[in-house]
């Protein structure tokens, strides 16, 4: 029984090393604070680890630990918590630290695009971030959100619309295109 246990919880401890940016990544852009994000991810995957057994076994880990994590996010909004993707006047705040590989992290203007990723609403908020910044597909995004594949389209459109709305993101994006 004690060699299960410790087999699990190496294999849980393996899971969190290897998904903990990514996992960061995506609270940060869904609560927009550090510390909320950081807040999001331990309860996430404190209730994760419970069941563990049943999640390590799951076909896909990371699409259970996500729809955790937005499920949580979504509880938390329905509380109607304030959240601030940018926050003032805190310089001693450690910052996300963005993958190599994401082209929107080598945008001049970072802090555009999050205070813009910040107006929209939630549910767009999720879907924008889950397509597009995650890179998940229209039907692994609409599980992540519980929605249906329509609603995430729907939410995923009016999002990228309302971005694409803000005069210097835009222009941002554009000039980031073709560097």
């Amino acid at each position: 029984m004690g060699d299960r246990k410790a087999a699990r919880d190496t294999e849980f401890q393996s899971f969190v090393i290897g998904r903990w940016p990514r996992l960061m990544r995506t609270a940060f852009l869904l609560t927009g604070e550090q510390h909320a994000a950081e807040d999001l991810v331990q309860s996430t995957l404190e209730q994760v680890y419970v069941a563990w057994r049943r999640v390590g076994s799951a076909d896909d880990p990371e699409a259970y630990v996500r729809r955790v994590m937005i499920n949580a996010h979504a509880r938390k909004h329905r509380r109607r918590l304030r959240e601030f993707l940018a926050p003032k006047d805190d310089t001693g705040l450690v910052r996300e630290v963005a993958d190599t590989e994401d082209r929107i992290a080598r945008a001049e203007d970072r802090s555009s695009l999050l205070a813009a990723l910040a107006q929209l609403p939630p549910r767009q908020r999720e879907a924008v971030v889950l397509r597009y910044w995650e890179d998940l597909t229209e039907t692994q995004t609409a599980e992540a959100m519980g929605c249906s594949v329509g609603a995430v389209k729907s939410n995923a459109a009016k999002g990228i619309a309302k971005l694409r709305a803000i005069p210097g993101l835009a222009e941002m994006v554009t000039q980031g295109g073709r560097a």
